[in-house]
């Protein structure tokens, strides 16, 4: 009877997550119901499964709305009907236009239903089309009505639980039209019984009219759907045949491993033969060459790329040139990547310039079709933050309430709108918003994608699949993984700066030689490594001295020890013991270390974690893959890693294990397997680092260039301008004549680019460059008035940042003269071919102040480009000690002075907040500090800048770091020194 179920995916609407949708139903005995959100058919495969796994009958359908206006209902009488309501949602969705008052299509797989209140003229209605009847409708129909025409069903929406998420309804609500709760009206939000109602009661209402309720019926009855899910709905041939995929593969593979081992090597033959004949097994041949001929367009593009992920596990894939990480040399685990009892296509991430991969989707969309390929989707979802802002704006609540409200994190409500926050806060966490895009997947499908789900046209202007990585593993649309990564941007324009700047072209891929060099052995050892692709972190730059860090294996294991959850688990520190002193190595069991010897005992990989379940927990290595997925969160919600925990126990129980060894080994794998790496994923980040390195070492002027214009990395842009003035860089201020948009090198000499000029407008910092390279450079302040014609502000914020020196004038002549020459302009010149003359005239000679030189870098930049410290007053430098002197300053209470780079919060077992700060000392040396939660709450941070430190002088495993006893921050120094 119910034919208008909502759940969240209904944005802004409904309160029903899908899963407690299903179990409502379940407890009301409901037998078949339609679930038809606003516009959306996000999580439709979801509510069939959970409505199979408890036996109701699921029927799809959409409720079709233009804002407030409720146009139809549209359900699907079959598979037929489900496609067609996807093609007709993609279409007006990317089109951007409001829906129809009548569905412009033919009716034979699909109903219509209609709200009474607006419902077209019985008589126009055509077979297929309803009109749905709330119980306050029943009043308003006439027995004779019904009686004359069989179109009436019954209508009884679900959209919310109780008052309660009644009341979230309407906050939802408030929130999408941007608006106070007050200022609703009733068209904005949903009737007061759009709630699940007992069947009887809803057919006992509607008794005068049976024959409603058998239409009712009909239309229930006459619905179905089906889906096979799990069952892979991929792509199913990159030729056009199971065989001639088989041979392809074949062919390429035996080739890639002559060139990759040589003709005679047996060993990697035999691993090629025994994985192509599990590959073929699988059905995955064409995944794997539809991977090899995205990067074979990828290289004659010249797009650099890096193939990583549990994908170079496999010789395979090395033969194929889709990673270069050589799993034989390093012993991978190939069942961590694809076993023969696994049903989902194996797990490649492949990352490309974040310049290229769009290119990169251009070229799958043209070669498999638009009907075939999309990105995939995703779900922004309410968080903190973002709950405290939309609930406050919708009470009403002051600006700089809810700011204050936001930096708290906790607070005790001191009147009732923040104790509403609180309440409804609490309901609204992890609601999804908006329909957003994946990181990096794209699906490439046998049948067109509208069968599975409605395509978007997001503004990136790639069509997007709604569904998320979720839904879609449950159809059996399996994501390819195209990654855009700054990392990759950074080599790239490196290599392509030393070749304009030196003359020079680098191979960078002849890795095992960079593997081999001992300087970069060196600079890792020392953990000087800022700006290099994952190894700059203060967190893994710590980790790096800690380990002594100084050949590839080491920095394979460290990228997977630095992730989150193994330094809580206590396994970090149990790794950095154990590879400095082997004597400290304990084995849990003689069978782990026939597991884990290689590491320790410790797991560093989500190999040994698949390992570990299989060989010493007993359970398969297909159950074991997926109790790695289930510990990273993936289906904690269908409760898989309740069942495999179980069995884990019980095979070790069985295997006579002792069960506190068992509850240790389970504990280690928990903690770990969530967040750990695939050893080849590791791999394949360690060669990215190693790469990287290799550039700021040999040439670091270049590298940290190249780090600044793709603008990524872990610290903000400034602290690259610092690295590269440390490594020999000399910078200069933009300056119109030797400045590109971008920041570019001539030598060692560095110009800042227009694009860090905040307030520069792209259009007229890109004409600035575009009229230097037709006409030459410019001359005099009246040149470039008269060849760019700025706008007053905008040529002002060239001239406080210093950019036409060149003229040989101070900064306050020139905006004198630039206000007088532009004023002049506007009134009296009138347009002409030739070059006017100047008007000369006398000013008195201005007083230059370095500290407002500073200033005006501070306020256009957002940095000084040259020794940040001549912003403090000296006086706070006396008696201070620097990074250097803390070996020799081991244990002692010392003052020290920072200027803050970054922070990374985190909470303490007791849930405490506590902190680990980065600083540059007066030397331009990086320093590590400590804040635990007593400290961090009597002395908090105050935003960027210089602090005084005071504090106690730390060491461990050979790295220096400062436990900060007390603070406060320094200002800025205001007057010039006399």
């Amino acid at each position: 009877m119910f034919l208008n179920c909502k759940t969240w995916f209904s944005f802004h609407y409904g309160t029903y997550p899908t899963k407690d949708l299903v179990e409502r139903a379940q407890q009301l005995g409901v037998k078949a119901m339609a679930l038809t959100n606003i516009n959306s058919t996000a999580d439709c495969w979801d509510f069939v499964l959970k409505c199979r796994e408890v036996g109701i009958k699921p029927i799809l359908g959409v409720e079709v709305r233009n804002e407030n206006q409720l146009c139809y209902i549209l359900l699907a009488k079959n598979n037929a009907g489900l496609l067609l309501i996807h093609r007709f949602l993609s279409e007006y969705k990317q089109r951007k236009m409001p829906f129809p008052e009548r569905p412009p299509f033919p009716l034979d797989d699909i109903w219509v239903i209609y709200a009474f209140k607006d419902h077209p003229a019985l008589d126009s209605l055509q077979p297929g089309e309803l009109i749905g009847l709330k119980q306050e409708d029943l009043n308003k129909l006439s027995w004779r009505e019904a009686l004359q025409a069989n179109c009436w069903v019954i209508l009884q929406p679900v959209t919310y639980q109780d008052k309660t998420n009644y009341d979230l309804h309407r906050i939802l609500r408030a929130i999408a039209k941007n608006t106070l709760l007050s200022k609703l009206t009733k068209e904005d939000y949903a009737g007061e019984q759009e709630v699940f109602v007992e069947e009887e009661l809803l057919v006992s209402a509607f008794a005068r009219f049976p024959s409603v309720i058998s239409k009712t019926l009909e239309v229930l009855d006459s619905c179905s759907i089906e889906m096979e899910f799990h069952a892979d709905k991929n792509r199913k041939y990159f030729s056009h045949s199971v065989e001639g995929d088989r041979e392809l593969l074949h062919k390429l593979a035996v080739e890639g491993c002559k060139i990759r081992y040589g003709v005679k090597n047996r060993q990697a033959m035999e691993r090629v033969e025994k994985e192509l004949a599990i590959i073929a097994q699988s059905g995955f041949n064409a995944y794997f060459l539809i991977v090899w001929d995205m990067l074979r367009y990828a290289n004659e593009q010249g797009f650099y790329h890096v193939g990583r992920g549990s994908g170079a596990n496999s010789v395979v894939a090395y033969c194929l040139r889709i990673t270069d990480v050589d799993p034989i040399k390093l012993d991978l685990y190939f069942e961590r990547f694809l076993n023969p009892n696994r049903t989902s296509p194996p797990d490649f991430d492949i990352d490309f310039s974040w310049k290229d991969r769009d290119a990169i989707f251009e070229y799958l969309f043209m070669r498999y079709g638009h009907q075939h390929v999309s990105l995939l989707g995703m779900y922004s979802t309410f968080q903190r933050r973002a709950i405290v802002r939309e609930l406050g704006k919708v009470f009403g609540l002051p600006k700089e309430e809810i700011d204050e409200l936001v930096r708290k994190r906790e607070w005790n409500a001191e009147d009732k709108i923040q104790r509403w926050i609180q309440k409804y806060g609490a309901l609204l966490l992890n609601f999804p918003g908006n329909i957003s895009v994946h990181a990096g997947g794209v699906l490439i499908s046998e049948e067109p994608l509208n069968q599975y789900g409605v395509l978007e046209l997001p503004p990136k202007g790639f069509r997007t699949l709604h569904m998320d990585m979720f839904e879609a593993d449950r159809v059996g649309l399996f994501k390819f993984d195209i990654l855009s990564q700054r990392g990759l941007g950074h080599i790239k324009d490196a290599l392509e700066l030393v070749r304009q700047n030196r003359g020079k072209h680098i191979d960078i891929h002849q890795v095992d030689k960079l593997l081999d060099d001992p300087k970069l052995a060196e600079m890792i050892r020392k953990a000087d490594t800022i700006g290099c692709f994952y190894i700059e972190s203060p967190a893994m730059r710590q980790l790096l001295g800690k380990l002594k860090c100084s050949d590839y294996l080491t920095l394979v294991a460290a990228s997977s020890i630095i992730r989150p959850g193994v330094a809580q688990s206590g396994m970090m520190k149990q790794y950095i013991e154990r590879y400095h002193d082997r004597d400290k190595v304990e084995y849990l069991h003689p069978k782990m270390k026939e597991l884990l010897e290689e590491t320790f005992g410790v797991m560093v990989y989500q190999e040994d974690v698949i390992k570990v379940a299989h060989h010493f927990g007993g359970i398969s290595l297909e159950e074991a893959d997926i109790l790695r997925r289930a510990m990273s969160g993936k289906y904690r919600s269908e409760n898989k890693f309740e069942l495999m925990r179980e069995k884990f126990f019980s095979n070790c129980r069985e295997m006579g294990y002792p069960e506190e060894i068992t509850a240790e080994v389970w504990r280690q794998m928990e903690s770990f397997g969530g967040y750990s790496f695939a050893k080849g994923h590791s791999a394949s980040f360690a060669v990215e680092s190693y790469q990287s390195l290799y550039l700021k070492t040999y040439y670091p002027c270049e590298f940290y260039v190249a780090v600044i214009n793709n603008f990524g990395g872990f610290y903000r842009t400034e602290f690259y301008f610092h690295e590269l003035r440390r490594n020999g860089g000399i910078v200069e201020l933009p300056c119109l004549n030797y400045s590109d948009y971008l920041t570019n090198i001539h030598g060692d000499r560095v110009y800042v680019g227009f694009i860090h000029l905040q307030g520069l407008e792209q259009e007229f910092g890109q004409a600035i460059v575009d009229e230097r390279e037709r006409n030459g450079p410019y001359l005099s302040l009246n040149d470039v008035l008269q060849r760019l014609h700025p706008a007053p502000e905008q040529l002002n914020i060239l001239i406080r940042i210093g950019a036409l020196r060149f003229t040989g004038l101070d900064k306050k002549t020139l905006l004198w003269e630039a206000n007088f020459r532009n004023k002049r302009t506007e009134k009296e010149l009138p347009v002409t071919l030739f070059q006017t003359e100047e008007v000369k005239f006398s000013l008195p000679v201005f007083e230059e102040n370095r500290l407002e030189d500073l200033k005006d870098e501070l306020d256009l930049l957002g940095f000084v480009v040259g020794d940040f410290y001549e912003l403090l007053d000296k006086r706070y430098l006396v008696g201070t000690k620097y990074v250097r002197d803390m070996e020799q300053c081991l244990g002692q209470q010392v003052k020290m002075v920072g200027r803050m780079v970054t922070l990374k919060e985190t909470r303490t077992i007791k849930g405490e907040r506590m902190c680990f700060g980065t600083f540059l000392d007066a030397d331009g040396d990086w320093l590590d500090t400590v804040h635990f939660p007593p400290v961090l709450r009597q002395y908090p941070f105050q935003g960027a800048g210089f602090y005084e430190l005071h504090g106690r002088i730390m060491e461990e495993f050979g790295v220096y770091s400062v436990e900060v006893l007390s603070m406060r921050k320094l200002g800025f120094r205001l007057h010039e020194d006399l």
